[in-house]
């Protein structure tokens, strides 16, 4: 049996699966958790992994190994090959000023051209500007900027130096210095975040062999976190992943990129050659987990008590931008619960507003799809909020469409796996992680995104 193994280098953990090459049966896996905060040195990635590793049985008998992480996140390396300063990761909205002064040097519809994506506070390069605005000293030492997922592949290679750095389409798309259409770096776009040039990681193709890792695994490209699950689902055109992590996000595959000026839709790139048009909340998981702590419960009383409670929650409604947001573009605004009365300020009416407005932004996620013309036919429910039974009820009558539900796994480090054994034999497996999913049907309630839509504008912005 050929053994490879898929890494998911997240915000929150590291997790490892090593599968059959051949069956994507599971044979072992490993977890640990990386510190909080939106700004960690990278070298937490890299002892977690090992943490992750020794766990999963080591690599020993491993033949390839691919890794696949958050996106956007700012690595700064100088000419030697160190870090910086702690990497920014792509929660972190202090480059929400940055992205705007981008933004309005090129104008929006110049950069959608250019690279499919508005910049905003998540995106490298916006991070990349803010380096240069706040740390002008770190910024002038930058001789090569590199993403997480690249950084770990490279410490994995041995960091012979920084011309062996590599990453993949699909995590290049999400710098804002990468053309999905055209397939190459901007460096003048670098530049204008910069102040100056530095070297990129080589972009991979899907099935590319990077290096060797020091046990002689064959290393795979990697890939941006969405990709990677899109990868693991075996996703194809008409498919859109509705993934409720720390993140939300609403991802679909498409044969052609796209490039939307209003910065709601980010052109991306996928794991296998396609594009994947993404949508992303900053605020997901996350609003069950702040909810279920206000009400005193665990997240099966939360989905008990939302359940208890009738559809629209009696006109009670959460605009959940507990972070601020990113679509929309908010990166200031704070969260609101509207349209209280004596009879809907209890425990269920407030589980079920928490889970509605959580779907209602992801729904105007899909929304942003279907206006760049991207095809919305089926959809997949996956992330730690689809383990919800709330969610997973509730989803069907906000999202509007039936919801597929695959079994729970670590989609991210699956896809990764699957990348692996391409790779390694050439042929992309047959085995998808969607394989068994389970639908979930229910009537549309229109209503429930009407009254969200008729309050989630009059959010206000963090008091001074």
């Amino acid at each position: 049996m050929t053994l490879v193994a898929g890494v998911d280098s997240s915000t929150q953990a590291c997790k490892v699966v090593v599968r059959d090459a051949q069956t994507g049966a599971l044979v072992r896996s490993g977890r640990a958790p990386h510190p909080e905060g939106t700004s960690v040195h990278p070298r937490h990635w890299w002892d977690a992994l090992q943490s992750a590793l020794a766990q999963a049985g080591g690599l020993d008998d491993v033949a390839a190994i691919s890794v696949g992480g958050q996106q956007h996140g700012l690595v700064a390396l100088d000419a030697s090959g160190e870090v910086l300063r702690d990497a920014l990761l792509w929660n972190d909205t202090r480059s929400a000023p940055a992205a705007a002064a981008l933004t309005d040097e090129l104008g929006a519809e110049a950069w959608a051209s250019a690279v499919g994506s508005v910049p905003v506070a998540s995106l490298t390069v916006s991070k990349v500007r803010w380096l240069r605005d706040a740390e002008p000293s770190i910024a002038e030492r930058v001789a090569a900027v590199a993403l997480p997922h690249d950084w770990v592949t490279w410490q994995l290679s041995g960091a012979a130096g920084l011309d062996t750095l590599v990453t993949d389409r699909s995590d290049a798309s999400g710098t804002g210095y990468w053309s999905p259409s055209s397939g190459v770096y901007r460096h003048d776009l670098l530049e204008l975040a910069l102040g100056h040039d530095a070297l990129l990681p080589r972009v991979l193709g899907p099935s590319e062999a990077g290096y060797r890792s020091h046990g002689g695994q064959v290393l795979g490209p990697g890939a941006g976190d969405n990709a990677a699950a899109a990868l693991a689902l075996s996703l194809g055109p008409g498919d859109v992943a509705v993934s409720i992590g720390t993140s939300g996000v609403v991802s679909a595959v498409s044969s052609i990129p796209t490039a939307d000026a209003s910065g709601l839709v980010t052109g991306f790139a996928d794991a296998t050659g396609a594009f994947l048009p993404l949508a992303c909340t900053l605020n997901a998981s996350r609003v069950l987990d702040a909810t279920a702590r206000m009400l005193g419960v665990d997240h099966r009383g939360l989905s008990d008590l939302a359940l208890a409670a009738p559809a629209g929650a009696d006109g009670l409604v959460l605009v959940p931008y507990l972070e601020g947001e990113r679509t929309p573009n908010k990166p200031d605004a704070t969260g609101a619960l509207h349209g209280m009365r004596l009879a809907n300020t209890t425990p269920a009416h407030l589980a079920r507003a928490a889970v509605e407005g959580m779907l209602c932004a992801l729904a105007d996620g899909i929304d942003a799809l279907r206006a760049q013309g991207v095809p919305v036919q089926r959809l997949f429910l996956i992330g730690g909020g689809a383990q919800s039974a709330a969610v997973r009820e509730i989803a069907p009558t906000v999202l509007g469409l039936d919801v597929h539900v695959p079994t729970p796994g670590e989609y991210v480090a699956d896809g990764a796996a699957r990348q692996a054994a391409w790779v390694l034999t050439g042929e992309a497996p047959a085995w998808s992680s969607a394989a068994e999913a389970a639908v979930h049907r229910a009537e549309p309630r229109p209503e429930v995104r009407s009254q969200y839509a008729a309050v989630r504008e009059l959010t206000g912005t963090r008091p001074l």
